[in-house]
């Protein structure tokens, strides 16, 4: 019977592929962004499912956000009942972060999806896309066969993963927990590696935060009579860098890599032209911190290196006293405890993917966030497996197909096998 499933997927293909176009086509940006939000892009995905599929369900779940074209960010859940109420989800997003630079674009535009060498390129094509039309033709493989399976599958399409996840993953957990439930399992197709070998059991905690340094404008010819904000910055940025490092730096096998990381991304500052010594400069780190260490020990290092800083170069101008050093939080999310390695599904898909692709899996966990730390702060055991590589978030972002009908197939395998 599971090999006709298998022979079910590879059917599909054109089909599978069309309907994969058809969605990258459609921007899906959180308006944090300058995007319109995900509605286009789900309405479209409805279409689909109520064209293609024969679900039992569809509900959905919209938050509000009056930045959002019609207001909305959509989540969507599709049910395929099984015997059991019990079920297994598999749950993708489907935002998609901005193009960044176009010039960098060299196979193809970003919304314009074009298939070579066996890659479909196009924004949102890995992530998430790939793992979201893999696990609706996994289901359709069992719809086509009449296959009752022995627990309940719930595909959730979700909006917001890439912004924070305020109007998706988190709005669901907090505004609707009687969907979920502790028996249930939870696989989040939205991280891995080229060859399909690695389960994610465990996430760092994530630490982001802007460091605003106000000094005194003044013209750079007479910089005795004002305060470089952006000399300010160097240091604090050089000694929050060299404490953290210190201070931080155990290490944790089960990531890799396998130690806490602490990187300045971006900045930026008020002057305008070369001969002007700015009076505002601001600059953004992003941790990933493993999880022995608590993130509010990591503030109050921060906290001691600006008071530090300030102390040093302190100087009143005019009756103000500068610099003044501002910590403003941008995410912080402490990391649950890692799902149990012995979890049931973690050994079915180490047992599809030998048993498929003869590739020995391995335990580890990442430094990105993905819905399985939400999912794990609610103490529910989430698993995050698909085959990638890598390209998320870059230009020229691809889907390799044959990872798309791969990961199909092991998630019919779940599906036709967990009880």
């Amino acid at each position: 019977m599971e090999k006709e499933i298998f022979n079910e997927i590879d059917n599909y293909r054109n089909e599978a592929i069309k309907n994969f176009i058809e969605l990258l086509r459609i921007p899906a940006i959180s308006p944090d962004y300058g995007g319109e939000g995900e509605i286009d892009k789900a309405n479209k995905l409805l279409e689909i499912l109520k064209e293609y599929f024969n679900f039992d369900t569809i509900e959905k779940y919209y938050s509000t956000d009056n930045r959002a074209k019609e207001k909305v960010r959509p989540n969507i859940i599709a049910t395929y009942k099984g015997n059991e109420k019990k079920a297994l989800w598999i749950i993708t997003h489907i935002d998609v972060v901005p193009p960044g630079d176009l010039n960098a674009w060299k196979i193809t535009k970003p919304f314009e999806p074009k298939i070579v060498d066996g890659k479909l390129y196009a924004r949102g094509s890995e992530d998430n896309g790939q793992s979201l039309v893999a696990s609706l033709y996994a289901v359709k493989s069992l719809m086509a066969k009449k296959i009752i399976p022995n627990i309940t599958i719930k595909l959730a399409f979700v909006s917001d993963e890439e912004a924070g996840s305020e109007y998706g993953m988190k709005y669901l957990l907090k505004n609707h927990p009687e969907i979920f439930n502790k028996d249930d399992y939870y696989l989040i197709p939205d991280a891995g590696n080229s060859d399909g070998s690695l389960i994610e059991i465990a996430e760092k905690s994530i630490l982001q935060f802007r460091l605003i340094i106000r000094g005194k404008q003044v013209h750079a010819s007479t910089p005795h009579l004002g305060l470089n904000s952006h000399r300010i910055s160097i240091q604090l940025s050089n000694q929050i860098d060299y404490i953290l490092h210190e201070r931080f730096k155990d290490l944790d096998e089960l990531f890799d890599p396998p130690y806490s990381t602490f990187e300045p991304t971006m900045v930026k500052n008020s002057a305008s032209s070369p001969n002007i010594i700015p009076g505002l400069h601001e600059i953004t780190f992003d941790s990933r911190v493993i999880p022995k260490y608590k993130l509010d020990d990591v503030l109050n290092e921060v906290k001691n290196v600006i008071k530090n800083v300030e102390d040093k170069n302190k100087k009143i101008i005019e009756g103000i006293e500068y610099p003044q050093i501002e910590l403003e939080l941008i995410d912080k999310m402490q990391s649950p405890r890692p799902t149990n390695p012995n979890n049931k599904l973690v050994l079915e898909i180490k047992k599809a993917i030998k048993e498929l692709r003869n590739v020995e899996a391995k335990i580890g966990g990442i430094g990105g966030i993905t819905f399985a730390s939400m999912l794990r702060s609610y103490d529910y055991d989430a698993v995050v497996w698909s085959t990638t590589d890598d390209v998320a978030h870059q230009p020229n972002e691809y889907s390799v197909l044959e990872n798309l009908f791969n990961d199909a197939k092991v998630f019919a395998l779940l599906m036709n096998r967990l009880r």
